[in-house]
């Protein structure tokens, strides 16, 4: 089985503020994150980066968290 290894993107090592990690995607998957080549970016790690970004706004997991650190004690206005 050929799995496609963007291994810029699941081993933690740290350059200049950066966090880069390894990660295994099947033919299916990279089939698709391909398909987003232009759009979502150029280079692999743009495209993977950028999909992961677009998900984590798409939950509101950024505003969330942007929001909970501009509340007092850094606690979500209703959420205790």
């Amino acid at each position: 089985m050929y799995l496609k290894c963007v291994s810029y993107v699941f081993w933690e090592t740290q350059m200049n503020d950066k966090k880069r990690v390894q990660v295994v995607f099947t033919p299916g998957q990279w089939e698709l994150i391909s398909q987003l080549r232009g759009e979502f970016g150029e280079g692999d790690a743009d495209i993977v980066r950028n999909i992961v970004l677009a998900w984590l706004a798409e939950k509101s997991l950024i505003s969330t968290n942007v929001k909970c650190r501009m509340g007092s004690n850094g606690i979500h206005e209703g959420k205790q």
